[in-house]
């Protein structure tokens, strides 16, 4: 796997301050995509077991909230094969910070037998997730108002409480200021 470049101070992609991962290689090619150039699988630099250290490192002190995955696409079957051991080492070493996913599937797709996405690693990389930010972004729905999402279509799903209640459970909404939204 490659990635694109590690954001070592993000607030844009997740609540609080993160470390931000982004993959490289997407077959989805979103129209009006802000990063066209990580849909090349070989974009940027070799995901190195340096790469992982370095990530780590940038974990630990106590102001970062957690990891945030996006690309490129990290469901692409390669990508989460790839992600898979490194999420795991994340999620021991640091149990108490949350790791959030960007992806341009919906959880359905990357639940689904046979689709393009699901492979012998989805199933555990989703377990390790707490939150995911789901489906296409689609131009006609863009919206600049939305939080940590470019169109109207897409879902932040928190993972965690949707695993422990046995239901999808939605982030609540809330505007750029911070105020909830109906």
């Amino acid at each position: 796997m490659y990635y694109g470049e590690i954001k070592d101070c993000d607030i844009a992609n997740g609540e609080g301050v993160r470390i931000t991962l982004f993959v490289s290689g997407c077959t989805n090619h979103c129209k009006g995509c802000f990063q066209p150039q990580t849909w090349d699988f070989c974009y940027g630099q070799p995901f190195t077991e340096e790469t992982e250290e370095e990530i780590l490192h940038l974990l630990a002190p106590d102001y970062i909230n957690g990891l945030t995955l996006l690309g490129g696409e990290p469901f692409e079957p390669d990508n989460q094969r790839a992600l898979l051991p490194f999420v795991r080492r994340v999620r021991e070493r640091y149990p108490h910070k949350d790791i959030w996913c960007f992806t341009g599937f919906t959880l359905d797709t990357l639940r689904t037998e046979g689709s393009h996405p699901r492979c012998e690693a989805t199933d555990e990389l989703l377990s390790l997730l707490d939150v995911l930010v789901d489906g296409p972004f689609v131009e006609e729905q863009k919206s600049l108002a939305l939080r940590f999402r470019g169109s109207t279509n897409q879902r932040l799903i928190d993972l965690r409480t949707s695993r422990e209640k046995g239901e999808l459970v939605l982030l609540p909404d809330r505007d750029r200021s911070g105020r909830l939204t109906v």
